[in-house]
């Protein structure tokens, strides 16, 4: 997988073609004042440029003012991502906060891989953007230099300004200067960025740069878009996800709608949205009525009968045959020979339902065409995956398709998949007009790129000293890459193809001996649905499975839960961690165990009915761990099977925090996202299609549900890793260790029901 900066994705980078800073205009002749705070004296202002920009990359520009602009190509969804990268090229240029601006760029080949997702902005832009600021901060302190007639050697960055002793020169005269500067690919591999105390705006709360124009109402979401003369569109959503087609529309009804202009039967050759029908309105209102009156009838596609309990026998029926997928490269894979010879074996099955995102703001587009671009209006996560299939639908070039970027009422990996924008763009194309296109919320249940439903069996051997000596993990479930980005898929040790997103989390870093984990592509799941990355993805169903049994092993061989993980966590071969970003591997999991379960006092005594349960991840991946641990406190009602979290302990080492707040923000909704889909949240599909299509059945974690959270972070110098996902994995497992510490009841399958678990009091 490419990094933000490699050369075989973005034009123009950093490393292939080099970084250059150009910009061209007079060399002025300065005269200072005496005092290290006193701003220069210029002789003519004649001699500088005005309306001068030092672009040191891409990535940013200074303007003649010394303000900075950082482009963000990452979508802004609520977790101010853009303050947390700015703060980076911001912090290695030497600039004041209140000098930085962000804007967030449309589509454009030059950025490369713009996706916001799998905890990976942070992370991914990070050694990018050290780079980026540390060039520009040298490149200003030579040309400062110049200025100041001194050696550069004798000048340093500090708040916007290049200083030697008693005199300074800030940006924004050195940019009104003239500066050029070009350094190789080799002189930013180099390059050196600050030492960990040097840092002033890293790890240190500051504004977060968005919040301003969300409270003041002039943010704009892809559901604010418009234009003139745009008419807006509903789609009539066919009986299956694919294979359905229209036989015949009457529109007697919808006729009758004020506002009402006609319908549109869409032609797809990208095959997104077969067998759509969109109602056409002078409003949204008029197209959302019509839309409910419009009579259609469809030949249904191959999956109009299947159920949940379908997708469940078929992959446990996937699972159970030896011979389909894929097996990771674990290091030692033979596990058949060990588990022959066991002393002792335990197996268990666990399974979760269908998810839906249910993000507040409905997946909506605007298109048009204009100057011979098609313009595409709307919020989207990963704008570089959906223009081929735009290009696709509309039959014409990549390049003359744009996404215009907004801000996202929520994203959570529903607005990774793009498809949304396809109907909205064949609409406008057909009609030859501007179309805004907004789904209602049972339309985006409907069409939502679903967590698939999951089946998970897992087994570990024992020797006669009780020490773990071999492990499998098998998963089957719909693989949303390779539906939606098949590139991305690596091969495994027995030359399969596998989703990384629908296994992450099973190739853990416990010490188990020999090791297999097999990851199954569910075929019914992929012909009934969209399978869609949801927050969290593969380690929410994963983990689940996997730190539920290893509380299961553990008290099969009559062994404290935590100390059993603390054991497998040895930090040692595989497990050892790599540079930058598992450094210290295992180890920092072990860590993040102890510490919270000594925040949360684990082995207390409690009250009847009340217990506590331990979880740990290292989510997103391997290659990018963030280590978690968490400890649930849950009270249960034995007569009634409700359970209620009283409290949720976590500890999190993520390396470098770079943005405080908005990493508490981040772990807090993780951890609360968690437990509502331990305990509240799922459906299950009949006749082909989900049932919940509205939050009156569908019912996410309340306010008043909501328990005390204590989260921390472990202090670290180490490179940063993903935050708004690895919280979410060890709140549901750590939540039904808990329920079996308080009543003995063993739960299996997620969201856990108070039914669920008075059955498995009373079995």
């Amino acid at each position: 997988m490419a990094r933000l900066g490699d050369d075989r994705r973005i034009a123009g980078n950093l490393t292939r073609r080099g970084f250059l800073i150009a910009a061209s205009g007079a060399v002025a002749a300065f005269g200072f004042a005496s005092s290290a705070g006193a701003a220069m004296i210029l002789p003519s202002t004649d001699q500088l440029i005005p309306e001068q920009t030092f672009e040191p990359t891409i990535w940013y520009s200074i303007d003649g003012q010394g303000s900075v602009e950082v482009n963000i190509i990452r979508a802004e969804m609520g977790q101010h991502v853009g303050t947390s990268l700015a703060r980076i090229i911001a912090d290695e240029l030497e600039v004041s906060w209140d000098q930085v601006r962000i804007k967030h760029v449309d589509s454009a080949a030059k950025w490369g891989l713009m996706v916001t997702g799998g905890s990976w902005s942070v992370s991914q832009t990070w050694p990018v953007f050290s780079k980026a600021g540390a060039a520009g901060r040298q490149a200003l302190i030579e040309r400062g230099a110049e200025l100041l007639g001194v050696a550069a050697s004798e000048c340093f960055a500090r708040e916007g300004s290049v200083v030697s002793g008693d005199r300074r020169v800030d940006y924004g005269a050195i940019v009104r200067s003239g500066i050029s500067r070009t350094f190789t690919s080799d002189q930013i591999e180099a390059m050196s960025t600050k030492p960990v105390e040097q840092r002033r705006l890293i790890g240190r709360p500051v504004a977060a740069l968005d919040i301003p124009p969300k409270i003041n109402g002039s943010a704009r979401y892809g559901i604010d878009a418009w234009v003139e003369g745009m008419v807006y569109a509903r789609p009539v959503i066919p009986p299956t996800r694919y294979g359905s087609k229209v036989v015949t529309v009457d529109d007697t009804s919808a006729r009758k709608v004020k506002g009402y202009i006609r319908y549109v039967i869409l032609d797809d050759p990208s095959g997104t949205v077969p067998g759509w029908v969109m109602a056409i309105g002078e409003t949204y209102v008029g197209a959302m009525r019509a839309a409910d009156k419009l009579r259609v009838e469809w030949s249904a596609g191959s999956t109009s009968g299947v159920s949940e309990q379908d997708l469940q026998d078929h992959a446990a029926a996937l699972i159970a045959d030896s011979k389909v997928g894929s097996i990771l490269d674990t290091g030692n894979t033979n596990t058949e020979a060990v588990f022959a010879t066991a002393s002792h074996r335990v197996e268990r099955t666990y399974t979760n339902a269908t998810a839906l995102h249910f993000q507040l703001e409905p997946t909506n587009a605007l298109a048009l065409e204009k100057d011979g671009i098609f313009e595409i209006h709307t919020g989207n996560q990963w704008q570089s995956l959906i223009l081929p299939t735009l290009a696709k639908a509309l039959g014409r070039p990549e390049e003359t398709v744009v996404l215009r970027s907004y801000m996202l009422g929520g994203g959570f990996g529903r607005r990774l998949n793009g498809d949304y924008a396809v109907p909205a763009a064949l609409t406008a194309k057909a009609l030859n007009t501007p179309v805004k296109m907004i789904l209602t919320r049972e339309d985006d249940c409907r069409f939502d790129s679903v967590r698939s439903p999951a089946v998970q069996t897992l087994r570990m051997a024992f020797d006669s000293n009780k020490s773990v000596v071999a492990m499998e993990h098998h998963a089957a479930a719909g693989w949303p890459t390779e539906v939606l980005a098949p590139f991305f898929m690596p091969k495994g040790a027995n030359g399969v193809p596998y989703d990384p997103f629908s296994i992450n989390g099973a190739d853990h870093w416990y010490e188990v001996g020999a090791q297999k984990v097999r990851a199954i592509s569910s075929d019914l799941a992929r012909d009934t649905f969209r399978p869609g990355w949801l927050r969290s993805v593969g380690p929410g169903w994963t983990n689940w499975a996997l730190e539920s049994f290893m509380d299961e092993a553990a008290r099969e061989i009559g062994a404290d839960p935590l100390e059993f993980r603390l054991g497998l966590l040895t930090g040692t071969g595989r497990n050892a961690g790599t540079a930058p970003n598992s450094v210290g591997g295992a180890l920092r999991q072990a860590n993040v165990l102890r510490i919270a379960a000594e925040k949360a006092d684990w082995g207390k005594a409690l009250p009847d009915g009340h217990g506590l349960g331990v979880a740990t991840s290292f989510g997103q991946e391997r290659e990018m761990p963030t280590w978690v641990a968490c400890i649930a406190h849950v009270s249960v009602d034995r007569d009634t099977g409700s359970v209620k979290v009283e409290k949720l302990t976590s500890v999190i080492d993520a390396g470098t925090i770079v943005d405080p707040g908005g990493a508490l923000a981040q772990a807090e909704g993780a951890t609360l996202w968690g437990m509502s889909l331990a305990l509240f949240e799922g459906t299950r599909f009949e006749n082909g299609q989900v049932i919940d299509r509205n939050l009156d059945t569908y019912t996410p974690l309340r306010i008043a549900d909501a328990p005390p959270l204590d989260i921390s972070f472990v202090d670290s110098p180490e490179a940063p890793t993903g935050l708004g996902e690895p919280p979410t994995t060890v709140v549901g497992p750590a939540i039904a260790n808990a329920i079996f510490a308080a009543v003995g009841a063993r739960l299996r399958h997620i969201p856990i029901t108070a039914a669920a678990v008075k059955e498995a009091i009373l079995s």
